[in-house]
């Protein structure tokens, strides 16, 4: 449960900004969804949802996804489901129910850097780029190493290219939380993958990624599974152990490559 004092519905993004550091306890909410979950005062809550920032555009080179953007948009919307193998609809669709889709938005998991978040993982597997109000456009994996500071994120680009992909999860149920999630990308002969859920923070396990892409070995598919568990940190949480989590990781990794090597 969270208290808020004040409510401000901005008319422009300058306005949001001003109101959010100008004091400390000012917060922007998306669909609070995860807020709820907590507990925390908040002086101003910052609804965006007056600025038009819920859209996917097709760019030309870029797909636009705007911070207000629901989950349930991601899962539904055409262009995405017709680019990347529809990973990045796939990776949402089975996040708790429609209902909660239907609220939490985009910008709320990206920029708070969820480490059970199924989107983040596809979106590093992917070509994407954050923008930020104060900060500017950034890679996402750029962005997620930076440490907090207040900003807003406007918008997320991926670069609209011929990368196949393939997203992976292990959950209790299918509705739950994952314990363990992957992502595999690969354009042309440049491999990409990309583990969240750790429970720390999604990361891309450059290595191994490298290594794929210099010397790709269909007979051999093991040895990438095992290097990308070797290479990343795993934590142990009420969902599993970080021993289990690096077991999993091998058989998700190389059940991602295998899909994507399908990939027509």
């Amino acid at each position: 449960m969270f208290t808020v004092k004040e409510f401000l519905q901005p008319k422009t993004i300058e306005e949001a900004y001003n109101t959010l550091v100008s004091n400390r306890n000012n917060t922007v909410i998306g669909g609070s969804a995860f807020l709820r979950m907590g507990s925390k005062k908040i002086g101003t809550a910052i609804d965006l949802s007056k600025l038009e920032l819920n859209v996917i555009k097709d760019q030309g080179d870029y797909i636009e996804i705007g911070t207000y953007t629901t989950f349930r948009e991601l899962e539904t919307n055409p262009l995405l489901m017709n680019h990347f193998n529809g990973t990045l609809s796939k990776s949402v669709r089975n996040i708790i129910g429609v209902q909660f889709r239907n609220i939490v938005t985009v910008g709320a998991s990206v920029f708070s850097k969820y480490g059970f978040s199924d989107l983040i993982t596809i979106l590093l597997a992917l070509d994407t780029e954050v923008e930020l109000y104060k900060a500017g456009r950034m890679s996402l994996y750029d962005f997620l190493q930076r440490s907090y500071e207040k900003d807003i994120l406007t918008s997320l680009f991926i670069k609209k290219n011929q990368r196949q992909a393939s997203y992976q999860d292990l959950r209790n149920s299918v509705s739950d939380y994952p314990i363990l999630n992957v992502a595999v990308s690969r354009l042309d002969h440049q491999w990409r993958i990309a583990v969240g859920a750790r429970p720390q923070k999604a990361t891309i396990a450059r290595r191994a990624s490298e290594e794929l892409s210099n010397a790709l070995n269909l007979d051999d598919l093991e040895h990438y599974a095992n290097m990308t568990a070797e290479e990343l940190t795993f934590g142990t949480n009420e969902r599993g152990t970080a021993k289990y989590r690096q077991a999993m990781c091998k058989v998700l990794v190389k059940r991602g490559i295998m899909e994507v090597l399908q990939c027509k």
